[in-house]
């Protein structure tokens, strides 16, 4: 089924919302990346049309956060940002994109981390499963909503996740050598 991602889109983001041109912004980046990979690998069975509709929803529940520097001025906390865009989509119809939104955040949070830490996420595993799901989360790493301009090298993307634990800094490694 395709799906009208601008739609959705336009039915949470106001048209002249400054955090609209971010959304817009970086989900195109992160979507062009994927798109990218996946010509690039055409050896791997990835659903192209849905990577790309993915990637354009993955931060659709950022407006309900709590992140002024991005224009975000809700009241949950960011890390949040990636489980209410899942529900924001299980409740467009499209539970496959809201996997990939709820996934992506890191690269994945496992139940142990969310309890070790105490995060205010449900006690759950949030780890990107599909090959799709991996790659969104993967070329996310890239981008920066803070920095528009800026793209990341593998090795830049790789040292700003290692304050989160080596573990998943391993894992965009391996990813790297998958996807590039």
């Amino acid at each position: 089924m395709v799906m009208d991602y601008q739609a959705i889109i336009d039915k949470y983001y106001p048209a002249d919302d400054e955090l609209r041109r971010v959304l817009l912004q970086h989900s195109r980046q992160v979507a062009d990346r994927c798109l990218l990979i996946a010509r690039t690998h055409r050896e791997l069975p990835i659903d192209v049309q849905f990577l790309e509709e993915a990637a354009m929803l993955h931060d659709i529940g950022i407006f309900r956060c709590n992140a002024p520097s991005i224009c975000c001025n809700g009241t949950e906390p960011y890390i949040r940002h990636g489980v209410i865009g899942g529900e924001i989509l299980r409740q467009e119809g499209f539970p496959r994109h809201a996997r990939v939104a709820e996934r992506h955040t890191g690269t994945g949070l496992t139940l142990q981390q969310i309890e070790r830490q105490q995060l205010p996420l449900p006690h759950e595993d949030f780890t990107p499963e599909t090959l799709e799901e991996q790659i969104v989360c993967y070329a996310d790493k890239f981008y920066s909503k803070s920095r528009m301009e800026r793209v990341l090298t593998v090795a830049e993307a790789a040292q700003s996740l290692e304050k989160f634990g080596h573990e998943g800094v391993l894992k965009f490694l391996e990813w790297s050598r998958m996807f590039e």
